[in-house]
């Protein structure tokens, strides 16, 4: 037989994989993802309760007595709360209790409507909306010092 006249075919490939069902490794890939997502998913539900447990407890802390007792209050919560962030800032007074309090970024304590809680305890009267917005102040700033302890 000539070499030149030998029946020759076309070379087939065998046909792809399917794309499903997956390979196993694919299937642990997806379990990883789930797990990390699960376990990021948990942690921000955690933390969402937690700083919603200490907003109820600044809450039912200040209560409903008059102003100047709720202000001493704020401020006696704050000083707890800052224990957490920097041991002995608790006993840190006047403009330096108002800096710390501002933190590294701000002045709402040293120049703003925080400055109630150095002297509005000693004011004859307190305006609402200055407390309202002393308060609002205060309750952040005490779930973010809480947030720094753990």
């Amino acid at each position: 037989m000539d070499p030149a006249r030998l029946p020759l075919r076309d070379v087939h490939l065998p046909p792809s994989p399917p794309w499903w069902p997956p390979a196993p490794g694919w299937w642990g890939v997806a379990a990883a993802i789930l797990a990390v997502l699960a376990a990021w998913g948990g942690r921000r539900a955690w933390g969402q309760r937690r700083r919603r447990r200490w907003a109820r407890w600044f809450d039912d802390e200040i209560g409903q007595g008059k102003r100047p007792q709720q202000l001493a209050a704020m401020s006696a919560l704050l000083r707890r709360a800052s224990r957490r962030r920097q041991p002995g800032a608790e006993r840190l007074q006047g403009e330096a209790w108002l800096r710390f309090l501002d933190g590294a970024d701000g002045d709402a304590f040293s120049r703003g409507a925080g400055r109630l809680l150095l002297d509005g305890g000693f004011r004859p009267a307190l305006e609402p909306q200055a407390f309202d917005e002393a308060r609002v102040l205060a309750r952040a700033r005490f779930i973010e010092l809480m947030e720094a302890g753990r």
